[in-house]
């Protein structure tokens, strides 16, 4: 990956660390650590670019998950495959680089996964708004998959997003949307299993879990809380006037908490 400072926002590199993956990055001077940001159901890696550019202490990596967008053609889908990419993204930083990893949503899954399968890799993670259905599910969002990716694409867009949003969205923007449908649907049915991809009490790592007053904060307090009884090293923490894109709508606060948190971390060493 390039070292150069890139002070207008994310650029995707030339040659990725894993083959078929598109990454995109922000490199800035003298950093005190990288963020690599995973992005969750429907999403790519270039929507954290409002972020990258508010992160002037820090590196910034993100990717598009196979599956979608400039990833879609690699395959197969599935947590773990997602968990290995994140692996091998982390160890292709410069070594001895701290690395902070920050999961929006599904993206908060796979840094769990990934953090728990190598205790080594980073020294925080952050999760925002990260559904773990096998410890506390979410009324609502249990309901069984249909037959068709596309469709399924759609109707979670109108749901997370609006109705008015998809009706905004060119038609290649849409057909666009339908096409990540089946990398969609492999997230989905993972969060649907019986049995639970990992065990967070095994997290070694400090962790934080972030969660916006818009979308449902008593139920994602109350994860929040569940969280922190199961392993200590789990805190919780909301965030002001934030939906579920946060990303987003509140790149500022976002940035300045990552930040608060990284120097807690530091503090706390």
């Amino acid at each position: 990956m390039s070292s150069a400072p890139t002070p207008h926002g994310l650029h995707f590199v030339a040659r990725s660390p894993v083959p078929g993956l598109a990454v995109a990055e922000r490199r800035v001077e003298h950093p005190e650590a990288t963020i690599i940001c995973i992005h969750g159901g429907l999403d790519r890696g270039g929507s954290f670019a409002r972020l990258a550019r508010r992160t002037d202490r820090f590196d910034l990596v993100t990717y598009d998950r196979r599956g979608y967008q400039g990833s879609r053609d690699l395959g197969p889908l599935g947590l773990e495959y997602h968990v290995d990419d994140l692996i091998a993204l982390a160890r292709h930083e410069e070594h001895g680089r701290a690395l902070i990893l920050f999961g929006h949503s599904y993206g908060g899954v796979v840094a769990y996964g990934a953090a728990i399968a190598d205790a080594s890799l980073a020294q925080l993670v952050v999760t925002y708004e990260a559904p773990l259905p096998w410890i506390l599910r979410r009324n609502g969002t249990g309901e069984p998959l249909g037959g068709d990716p596309e469709l399924e694409a759609e109707r979670f867009f109108r749901r997370i997003v609006s109705d008015s949003a998809w009706k905004r969205l060119s038609e290649f923007e849409r057909d666009s949307r339908r096409r990540d449908g089946p990398a969609l649907v492999s997230d989905l049915s993972s969060l649907r299993s019986a049995t639970a991809p990992f065990d967070i009490r095994t997290l070694r790592v400090p962790a934080v879990f972030v969660y916006g007053d818009v979308l449902a904060p008593d139920f994602y307090r109350t994860l929040g809380t569940e969280l922190a009884s199961i392993n200590p090293l789990i805190q919780r923490r909301q965030a002001i006037n934030a939906a579920h894109g946060a990303h987003l709508s509140i790149p500022d606060q976002l940035a300045a908490l990552i930040a608060e948190l990284w120097d807690d971390t530091c503090a706390s060493a």
